[in-house]
């Protein structure tokens, strides 16, 4: 193995883009090529100009290539993600949130299980850590881990953090399951954990990561809508869907 593709799904981040670049440029990925895909999903802000003005000025650098994928219609995360994911070509890929919610410095934590137990998913769990962990709204803890335990009732698996942003997987494993993915929004983790959990044989781990949530006025995204998504979504792919 030695490319990492790093998926990268950005909508209306012209904060953060920047920043999210140069932190994965700069992150250590045990000298895996990096494949940067950079998905827009219709921003209405800055975000393209800011994304080809990052590629400009990192595609020279050594161990680097950028795919850009600038979308005229805003679909959703989950929309974004199965675009990246069809796009990408690496050994490994990597689902890196563009506001830094999610901290590059624990890739090395992520990519451990490829290398040393033959991974197949790894997911990033803000559950089990002791790393440094913001702490911010209770009724989102408690709904996450709610949709986590009925999604393990009927997946069968036994994660902490089913919701996580940080989910990185084979590469021809996740290019094999992205064109049945049907979810547009938040829906894409359950989604993706329930196609996961039917394939026989698939050996997934959980590292413990780093955590720093935003509020809603530093600008997250999902609200109460998402989370009734994701249990009719838990639902439709692992009782009615085989």
């Amino acid at each position: 193995m030695n490319k990492l593709s790093i998926v990268i799904p950005i909508y209306n981040e012209e904060g953060f883009i920047k920043k999210t670049i140069e932190a994965v440029i700069e992150s250590n990925t045990n000298n895996y090529h990096k494949e940067i895909i950079l998905v827009d999903d219709g921003s209405t802000d800055n975000s393209s100009k800011e994304i080809l003005e990052a590629e400009e000025a990192f595609k020279k650098k050594p161990g680097i290539s950028f795919n850009v994928i600038l979308k005229k219609k805003n679909e959703g995360k989950g929309a974004a993600l199965k675009d990246g994911f069809l796009a990408t070509t690496g050994d490994i890929v990597l689902v890196q949130d563009a506001d830094l919610e999610y901290n590059p410095e624990d890739y090395p934590l992520l990519l451990e299980p490829f290398i040393k137990n033959d991974a197949d998913v790894v997911y990033g769990s803000r559950f089990i850590s002791n790393r440094p962990h913001r702490v911010l709204f209770f009724w989102h803890y408690q709904v996450n881990r709610f949709l986590t335990s009925f999604s393990n009732m009927l997946t069968n698996l036994n994660l902490t953090d089913m919701e996580t942003g940080y989910k990185t997987f084979r590469g021809d494993l996740i290019r094999s399951i992205a064109p049945r993915l049907v979810s547009k929004r938040f829906g894409t983790e359950p989604e993706i954990t329930a196609r996961i959990s039917k394939i026989k044989g698939i050996k997934i781990f959980e590292v413990g990561i780093s955590y720093y949530g935003r509020t809603y006025e530093e600008g997250k995204k999902i609200g109460w809508r998402d989370g009734i998504e994701a249990l009719w979504v838990i639902i439709k792919f692992n009782i009615l869907e085989k």
